[in-house]
This record gives structure tokens, sequence and C-alpha cells, in this order.
């Protein structure tokens, strides 16, 4: 198998239109414009495939199948299967909207609950533990999985973060990607190893812990 080109995600210059213009190749050849469709197609059935048979059985000829396309056309879109498979996480990270409760602590916790949910989830859950042996051995697609998969919601905990701290109730020399691991570390650290239950009340344990040591104190906060 082998993913952040992401090419659904390429920044246009222009409007969305400019997708579908025909390119010119070098020999002056009309190209033929890219079917979005089948972009589409192939996403949607390698979270169905994931689902069904799990991330290691996956296959290019399973997967054109299932799209109703074929391997090159897959090929020309994807360096190799495992960026699909990547480029099919992002898709669940397209409507994260920043929890803002009024409440630092309540926001963290609805940030940490989802990513104790998320890893029931297909896309994140089942994926996740056989993807971590490929991504150590992929430099571009560890990073390609960074910026698309978990750069996002390190994002949201960031500016819940420093949205706690202008608001005094985080301490001002707060290390912000300190307290973004510490936050999410336990979750994936009791997923991957299964070692202890990730049990409903987890994250606002987590978060509570985590609090004890980030919180401003009486004169910051006074």
């Amino acid at each position: 198998m082998g993913r952040r080109g992401i090419g659904t995600w390429v920044p246009w210059l222009c409007s969305g239109a400019v997708r579908n213009v025909t390119a010119v190749s070098k020999g002056g050849a009309m190209a033929r414009p890219r079917d979005d469709s089948i972009t589409e197609a192939v996403v949607d059935a390698t979270r169905q495939l994931c689902g069904e048979i799990g991330y290691r059985n996956l296959t290019m000829e399973a997967l054109a199948a299932r799209a109703g396309t074929t391997k090159p056309a897959i090929r020309r879109r994807w360096p190799s299967l495992r960026h699909v498979v990547v480029d099919a996480m992002t898709r669940d990270n397209v409507s994260m909207a920043v929890p803002d409760t009024g409440s630092t602590r309540s926001d963290l916790i609805v940030l940490v609950e989802e990513l104790r949910v998320s890893m029931g989830d297909v896309m994140l859950g089942r994926i996740l533990p056989a993807l971590v042996v490929d991504l150590s051995d992929d430099g571009d697609l560890r990073r390609r999985f960074l910026d698309s998969v978990w750069r996002p919601r390190r994002e949201r905990a960031d500016r819940i973060l420093r949205r706690g701290v202008e608001r005094g109730e985080l301490r001002a020399d707060l290390d912000f990607e300190l307290a973004q691991d510490l936050l999410a570390a336990t979750v994936i650290y009791r997923f991957l190893f299964a070692h202890a239950d990730l049990d409903p009340a987890l994250s606002e344990h987590i978060v509570d812990y985590v609090l004890r040591g980030i919180a401003a104190g009486p004169t910051e906060s006074s």
C-alpha cells in the first residue's frame, strides 16, 4: 500500500470551476479534464471497504471495482493506496467547529471526548493502529497524515487554549504544543495498547488533571 499530496485538497487560485478547465500537455495535445466524480467515488469506496475488510486487506483491485473505475485512474490521482486512505480520513475533519461553551474547561472536555469517540470510528479507530507502521516507514506519508488529519485537530485545541489564556483562565506562559500533547496522549496511548478502558468519564478526568498544571494561579486570574 502507499498518501498528503491529497489531490482533492489542492489549493486553487481561482474558483472551483478551474478544476474542470482542459489542460494543455507538454506536447501541445489537449488533456482530458479531471473527473471529480471519480475522486469522490474512490474516497467513498475506501471508507466502505476499510469498514468491511480493514486497512490491511484493502487492495487497488478491490477499490477500483467498488468505485466503478480503473487502477490507472486511481494512480493518476494518488501516489499510492496508502495515500488514498489518508485522503479518505481527512473527510472527518471538514465540519469540525471549534467548541465555544464560554468555559475553557468545558471546551477542552468536548474536544477530548470527540477524540475518544473517534477511536471507535472506522476511519480513525480501525485504521490508525495498522497505519502507524506505514507512517513510521514513509516520511512523506507521515507528513501528509499529520498535516491533513492531525493538524486540524491540534489547531482547534490551540485556539481553545489561546482563548483560555486571553480569558485569564490559563497561565500566561502556557506551552501550547505540550498542552495539546498532554490532552490527546492518554486517549491515543490507551487506544493503541488497550491496557485500560476508554470510558466516557475519561475525557473529563484528563482535562481536570491537565488543568491542574496549566490553569492560571490566583494572581493571574484575578
